[in-house]
């Protein structure tokens, strides 16, 4: 089964069945979830959603970030946080080197939770304001993602 990403940011994750000891009944293993839905900010969240990128496009290799493609995935993520409506999609478009990137924002996820953490710092040193909850950050890259890959 692949991940799901829904329109809300949340990811449909395949949960590996547990396996059944000799006194369990084969019901009860049959019976459990085959599913999970993760929220942005959960457990485990940006691993999934780092899986759901790289399921889109099996064939890229590893993403590599660019001093570039950084400094403009920073500012993209900065004015989608700021933005009354949080509009995407004309912020992808006004970006001068979108694989650049989203390139960039790949190699965040892959870092995982703490990762995102340092890149929202980082933001908000070169953006100016607080910096963005983890959660708040790894949503707008999953909607960014998505954006590039739609």
């Amino acid at each position: 089964m692949e991940i799901v990403r829904h329109d809300d940011g949340t990811l449909t994750v395949p949960v590996e069945p547990e396996r059944a000891h000799g006194d369990e009944e084969p019901a009860a293993a049959e019976a459990a979830p085959t599913t999970r839905t993760l929220h942005p900010g959960e457990g485990g969240y940006d691993e999934a959603l780092a899986d759901w990128d790289e399921q889109q496009h099996p064939d890229r290799g590893p993403a590599v970030s660019t001093a570039d493609g950084r400094r403009q995935a920073m500012a993209l993520v900065h004015e989608v946080a700021t933005s009354p409506d949080h509009a995407v999609a004309p912020a992808v478009e006004a970006l001068e080197d979108p694989e650049a990137s989203g390139e960039a924002l790949r190699h965040v996820l892959v870092g995982g939770v703490h990762s995102v953490e340092d890149f929202a710092g980082e933001v908000a040193e070169a953006e100016g304001g607080e910096p963005l909850p983890a959660h708040q950050a790894t949503r707008i890259i999953g909607e960014v993602l998505g954006e590039l890959d739609a």
